[in-house]
């Protein structure tokens, strides 16, 4: 170990309530065999963390709690369950069994998320266990898709023909075996039918979690793979980020990235977004375990006291991109070499039609905001259920919560385009540049953390921004919007061009200046903007960059040429649509 690199054994942590429940928990068992056999309708604080590593947060109604209150009662408890889908990739039957499990014991909705996998909200406590094995009889996991472990790994969706598109969905599938927990309290607790709640882990000596060790990772830990030309998983925000570098259409290896990462607390000075450091470059045969190698350093020098600060995007900003490779340099056993050139060019959504390379093509449907609900104006879960029925295809969701059906015949295009339209679904060609390009959390009612709407306010906000942008004739224009309910930054709005970040009641934080390439951190335009006030914000910022733009300048590029003072003098006085 070099002398400038702390030592990990040098002085014991103090540790958090949350570390000192992984440490006790008998590897992510704690005691919830014992409350899944209870007839309480939730679960106890201890085991609501330890859930998380096994795919599940219990959440409650906040639309309901008032009533409740009023009425004598308790919160309208209920669990969402999240999927590990690395990459996105699915089969038909897949879906067709995760829409059977929403409706029959969910809330009769599915949510595409930002990170390519789907989660069910509604379920009961008392259904929970039922819910999982069901996932599990259908070749897909919850584990590791919440808590502090790695998650689901986002690679770009794009089904291609050919080595590149290949050798990334091959890494994607190495590294989610690679650093998946091993601890067995999941099969235990999930896929048995021993309902006693009295499990033991009989280690016997043996290491149960050779990689993570009793007390997991400091916090959750993301990785992303992407190409230059196509960053459409926004490779900067994540804890590692493989870029792919290409030559003569074969990957020679891939940049990493480090210490990206979204979340943030205002009234936390400590805390900030931050977007991922170029480290160093590394083979495809070394990729593997350079990923174990910058985990292991989380999750020995990662901060266990305070969870504010625990991401490793803060052990990065802290030692310095330098001093943090020599580190994963003596984790992985030798050097690794400098990053090239190559770096992130362009975004494609693969939404609309494309081809594979193999005569077949790719339909990408966009789904607003990622839910999945049939109502009396349209129907997108009878639309894919009838596609999954007809095609019987691969499907593929995007980080733009999105999805992808793959291997179109040419002669049935019409037919799935007929059958999109025949359940009153926009198609993506009906759908305008600037909800194409927008996503959102989930927010209200559900998520505990949220201060704001988010997922059911943004479809409005849009509506009342499409005919302003027509009128400047920025309505083909493309730029990312985003919206969270909170600071926590799930719908990653800190490189965008513009988000929206619930701030207080009804007020949000409105940021400027990112961009839809994602290699940028936007800035704060203003603070505490009311809900009744956004739209005439956001419209100001549009008149001033139709008014100032230079040549072909993004709006993203604009906003951060001009700054925040100038940008709020110049949409003062911009002629308005």
């Amino acid at each position: 170990m070099s002398t400038d690199t702390p030592n990990a054994e040098s002085k014991p942590p103090k540790l958090s309530a949350v570390e000192k429940i992984k440490d006790e928990s008998r590897f992510l068992l704690g005691t919830i065999g014992t409350e899944l056999v209870e007839p309480s309708d939730h679960f106890n604080k201890d085991n609501l963390q330890l859930l998380k590593f096994h795919g599940t947060y219990q959440q409650d109604d906040r639309d309901l709690r008032a009533q409740a209150k009023k009425a004598g009662g308790g919160k309208a408890f209920s669990m969402m369950v999240r999927c590990r889908i690395p990459g996105g990739r699915m089969t038909s039957d897949q879906l067709l069994a995760q829409l059977d499990i929403c409706d029959q014991l969910g809330n009769a909705t599915l949510k595409i998320t930002t990170r390519q996998t789907l989660q069910i909200h509604g379920i009961l406590k008392s259904d929970l266990q039922k819910t999982i094995r069901r996932i599990n009889d259908m070749q897909l996991s919850t584990l590791a898709a919440c808590g502090d472990v790695n998650r689901n790994i986002m690679c770009c969706p794009a089904k291609r023909v050919g080595s590149v598109h290949a050798d990334l969905e091959k890494l994607t599938d190495e590294l989610t075996f690679a650093l998946a927990p091993q601890t067995p309290a999941y099969h235990e607790l999930w896929l048995t039918d021993d309902e006693t709640g009295e499990k033991t882990l009989q280690g016997g000596g043996e290491v149960v979690e050779p990689l993570y060790g009793p007390r997991y990772l400091p916090r959750k830990f993301k990785i992303g793979i992407a190409l230059p030309e196509d960053n459409c998983i926004d490779i900067y925000t994540q804890d590692i980020g493989f870029l792919a570098v290409v030559r003569n259409d074969k990957i020679i290896g891939y940049n990493v990235l480090v210490g990206g990462g979204m979340g943030t607390t205002p009234s936390a000075k400590k805390t900030f977004p931050a977007l991922g450091k170029r480290m160093a470059f590394v083979a495809p045969e070394q990729a593997v375990e350079v990923a174990k190698a910058i985990l292991k350093v989380q999750r020995d020098y990662g901060n266990r006291e305070d969870r504010k600060v625990a991401r490793m995007k803060y052990l990065v900003a802290n030692w310095g991109v330098e001093k943090f490779r020599r580190a994963v340099e003596e984790y992985f056993g030798g050097p690794l070499a400098d990053c090239t050139e190559d770096d992130v060019t362009e975004f494609d959504d693969h939404m609309g039609w494309q081809e594979q390379g193999d005569g077949k093509w790719s339909y990408g449907l966009n789904i607003e905001n990622g839910r999945l609900y049939d109502n009396e104006n349209h129907q997108l879960k009878a639309c894919l259920r009838a596609i999954c029925h007809q095609f019987k295809t691969e499907l593929r969701m995007t980080g733009h919560q999105s999805i992808i059906v793959t291997d179109i015949d040419p002669a049935d295009k019409d037919k799935l385009i007929s059958i999109i339209k025949e359940h009153r679904v926009p198609t993506t060609e009906e759908t305008s540049t600037v909800r194409r390009w927008s996503i959102a959390c989930v927010a209200l009612p559900t998520c505990g953390l949220a201060i704001t709407e988010s997922e059911r306010r943004l479809p409005t906000i849009i509506d009342q921004l499409e005919q302003p942008l027509a009128k400047l004739g920025l309505d083909k224009e493309r730029f990312t919007l985003r919206m969270t309910g909170c600071p926590n930054g799930c719908a990653r709005p800190y490189n965008a061009d513009l988000a929206l970040v619930g701030k207080a009641k009804d007020k949000y934080t409105v940021f400027a200046g990112g961009g839809w390439l994602g290699h940028r951190l936007a800035y704060v335009y203003k603070d505490l903007v009311s809900d009744d006030t956004v739209i005439d914000e956001l419209v100001g910022i549009f008149a001033a960059f139709k008014a100032n733009r230079e040549g072909n300048e993004s709006l993203g590029d604009f906003c951060a040429r001009v700054g925040r003072e100038d940008l709020e003098t110049l949409a003062a006085t911009a002629p308005r649509p």
